[in-house]
């Protein structure tokens, strides 16, 4: 075929309905689940949706995105919801970031982390820091680093936080004295707002609805149970564990790389760099009682407490009761007896090492040259959310799409 898809995640989606939408009909999607949806798949649980691959919604800054989505599932099936996501610390329940909300814990903890604040390097100008956990102390000042920051992703991603770089911590904010101190006085928030200030959730679905949709629309470009173990770069040709071979013109792979067991015609320092790349995995897990709150997920920081974050579904999902929680694998209790429904992740969370982006930028160039294309949190390993995912690929097909029918190569 023309095109050979891999994944019928977000990525793979967009990118084959935007395929079809730009005239073109020669391409397959190969998907190594029964269903497709990746990371945004959701079931039934307890009469309500269950999202399998944790917290997703969809974000309202991208109106590019909502458009194109709504042509899957109205507008009119979503709910419209004001962001409330709140940290659990020390006693205290804050609205997230922790940074603009200082203010709403006890009057001594305040006291505490403005004193802390004052002294955070970047407040004083001492020199950046280049290891993760020095830099956190440096942006957010010892108190959020210890209570909140962290702890929390070392629950999330990893113990040893300095594997981790700090290149993607730039677009947290610096936490300015004088503002946390205006807002404990003035008792109000300051800076932007956190991603998913508003967000879209179905009114009678879970978010895998959406996808699930998507795929109907090309459900006969699709494969499903096709588990791509190997990739021939020379010949553009993958095969799949039950050994059947697909060849094509153009490959676009949205699964991790280090799904591929087998890579023929790749040279052998970036076939070795891909064993480095790092992820984390996550159990997701169903609670049916109801909380005492209206937030739609609360985050926590605590090490006593062996999952990270709660999903309220009771909140954004109608007519739902329940909770569920996201847990890193590392951190899963081992029970004698557990009737909550569960599921693992094994690919939830790319992890930002060190070295990931100089690996990252070289594979995928190289690829480029194959006419092999990495696309979305996994095809390139970038913690995208699934509305930064659908921008990204519905760019690469409208690009691809465009140049070829110019009669020009795709450049990226």
């Amino acid at each position: 075929m023309k095109y050979l898809i891999l994944g019928a995640g977000p990525a793979g989606l967009t990118f084959a309905n935007k395929l079809k939408e730009n005239g073109e009909s020669d391409f397959l999607v190969l998907e190594k689940e029964e269903v497709a949806g990746g990371l945004c798949r959701s079931t039934n649980v307890d009469n309500s949706p269950f999202d399998i691959g944790g917290g997703h919604f969809l974000d309202v800054r991208r109106p590019q995105v909502n458009e194109f989505l709504f042509k899957f599932m109205p507008k009119e099936e979503w709910n419209l919801y004001e962001r409330d996501s709140r940290i659990e610390v020390n006693g205290n329940i804050v609205n997230h970031p922790i940074e603009a909300n200082i203010w709403q814990m006890k009057l001594e903890d305040q006291v505490e982390y403005l004193k802390s604040i004052a002294v955070a390097g970047c407040n004083i100008g001492t020199n950046i820091p280049q290891e993760f956990t020095n830099w956190i102390y440096w942006k957010l000042g010892n108190k959020i680093a210890e209570d909140y920051m962290i702890p929390y992703n070392q629950k999330m991603f990893n113990k040893e936080l300095d594997k981790l770089g700090t290149y993607w911590l730039e677009k947290l904010p610096n936490v300015s004295f004088e503002e946390t101190l205006l807002s404990c006085l003035t008792k109000k928030a300051y800076g932007k707002q956190p991603g998913h200030a508003k967000f879209y959730y179905p009114k009678k679905y879970g978010y895998g609805e959406l996808w699930l949709r998507m795929a109907k629309n090309i459900e006969n470009n699709i494969k499903y149970s096709k588990d791509i173990k190997e990739i021939n770069f020379d010949t553009k040709t993958v095969t799949t564990s039950d050994n059947e071979k697909y060849q094509a013109d153009m490959i676009i792979t949205t699964i991790p790389w280090l799904e591929f067991t087998q890579i023929e015609g790749m040279p052998e320092d970036i076939k070795n760099s891909i064993k480095e790349l790092k992820y984390s995995s996550i159990e997701t897990k169903y609670y049916p009682n109801n909380l005492d709150t209206k937030a739609h997920w609360v985050y926590y920081p605590d090490p006593k407490l062996p999952y990270h974050r709660i999903l309220v579904r009771h909140n954004f999902c109608e007519d739902s009761r329940g909770y569920w929680t996201e847990t890193n694998s590392e951190r899963i209790e081992i029970e004698q007896k557990d009737d909550n429904y569960k599921y693992l992740n094994k690919y939830a969370y790319p992890l930002n090492t060190i070295n990931k982006p100089q690996i990252m930028k070289t594979l995928l160039q190289w690829c480029k040259t194959k006419n092999v294309y990495g696309l979305g949190r996994w095809g390139e390993h970038e913690h995208y959310n699934s509305d930064v995912t659908v921008d990204l690929a519905m760019q690469l097909a409208n690009t691809i799409t465009k140049n070829i029918e110019n009669g020009n190569e795709y450049e990226r």
